[in-house]
């Protein structure tokens, strides 16, 4: 589910995007428990998940 395109933010509502969030930051830690097997995957995929948090974030403060 991680990557979610800006247009795609913008469509959420409140508690949609608060939910978004929380599935987003479990599956970081989903990831950082798999361990080092896939250590370069598993970075790009967390700085992936991380920037999409990041921009659910900045939606969710200019709806309030």
């Amino acid at each position: 589910m991680a990557i979610m395109k800006k247009n795609e933010i913008k469509s959420l509502n409140k508690q949609e995007l608060i939910e978004r969030i929380k599935q987003l930051e479990f599956e970081i830690l989903k990831s950082r428990s798999r361990g080092t097997g896939q250590a370069t995957t598993g970075t790009k995929r967390i700085k992936e998940i991380k920037k999409t948090i990041a921009r659910a974030h900045a939606q969710l403060k200019s709806l309030e």
